[in-house]
């Protein structure tokens, strides 16, 4: 089993005895005298919490503070001042330091238990949503690695759809995660062979139904986690083809049957698919893609979140031109690869 690696800094030996009594049954623990043993013990243990005294013999706890987050790359080490420091200016120089908590010798163990349980728990769950993020990221990319249409798509198409949820009522929280969701609705293309996903031309009918596959694919593939984020992402990934008059894919479904985060993400993917250059096709101008968007309404696209659409349409014409921006400034400042002989 995997415990917590705690460092603790004190130079009284009966301190170190102290904490060690309350908490060795529940975390895996480090001991330091000074500024010097503290350090080689943050690169030595690499621990998630430091519990640090302020009146060390060879420095002070806020200098030692500052090092420690130095050392700290992966910016997740915690830093509590345990001292008989108790008024407000001792405090407050803590926390400017970069401690998260201050607690008052001599010390109380259920509050030493609690207080470094509540921090710790921050720390696994802000851990929890970086890994959240960096799976997003890489699925996302995988999706579209053989597609024509890579680049910047998913990230664009899911700040279209944040922004049309946002314009349908959702809180900010729900608006937060469908973002985080959307760009993984193609996953499911790793099921589908590159030379079907790279085809300059009109797919057979063979191929289509190939490429339709994804949807369950995807799907399947997004359901094995039961996190919050990646089940919309496989509501999303399987519902996104659906259209509202029921002449969609996988199922056939209609109306208010299509769950409204697959509603919205269908939405914003064809507006980015059609407002932007493919291999197949050039970029439709705006105008365009707006008429086309309303001519489907009730057809293809949720009436309502067609109105939606257009209520926060001058915030999406930003957005798309904030994206171009971007992709222009990393074209001219990526460098071209060298012409190598054969």
């Amino acid at each position: 089993m995997f415990l917590p690696t705690i460092l603790i800094v004190d130079d009284e030996p009966g301190n170190l005895a102290i904490m060690r009594s309350i908490l060795q049954d529940t975390y895996s623990l480090a001991f330091a005298r000074n500024g010097d043993e503290t350090l080689a013990a943050v690169v030595k243990h690499q621990p998630a919490m430091v519990l640090l005294d302020i009146g060390l013999p060879d420095t002070n706890g806020y200098d030692l503070c500052r090092r420690i987050k130095q050392l700290d790359t992966t910016h997740t080490t915690q830093v509590i001042f345990v001292t008989g420091y108790t008024d407000l200016v001792h405090e407050a120089a803590g926390f400017e330091a970069g401690a998260v908590d201050y607690i008052a010798k001599p010390v109380s163990p259920p509050i030493v238990r609690a207080r470094v349980a509540a921090h710790l728990s921050l720390v696994r769950a802000a851990a929890l949503e970086q890994s959240h993020r960096d799976a997003v990221l890489m699925l996302g990319q995988a999706g579209h690695y053989n597609d024509s249409d890579t680049g910047s798509h998913i990230w664009r198409m899911a700040a279209y759809a944040r922004v049309i949820a946002q314009a349908c009522g959702w809180d900010a929280e729900s608006c937060a995660r469908l973002e985080l969701a959307a760009p993984m609705h193609d996953t499911g293309k790793l099921g589908v062979p590159h030379t079907i996903l790279r085809k300059p031309g009109p797919l057979t009918a063979e191929e289509w139904d190939t490429m339709k596959t994804h949807s369950q694919i995807g799907h399947e593939i997004l359901s094995k986690s039961k996190a919050p984020v990646f089940q919309l992402a496989a509501e999303i990934a399987l519902r996104h083809h659906e259209r509202w008059d029921g002449s969609g894919y996988p199922d056939g479904l209609q109306g208010q049957d299509i769950p409204k985060s697959a509603r919205i993400v269908a939405l914003a993917d064809v507006l980015d698919a059609l407002s932007m250059r493919r291999p197949y096709k050039e970029a439709w101008p705006m105008e365009r893609v707006v008429e086309y968007i309303h001519a489907a309404s009730g057809t293809h696209f949720d009436p309502m979140v067609v109105h939606a659409f257009a209520s926060v349409l001058p915030e999406l014409i930003e957005i798309g031109r904030r994206w171009a921006e971007m992709d222009q400034l990393e074209q001219e400042t990526t460098p071209q690869a060298p012409v190598q002989s054969r």
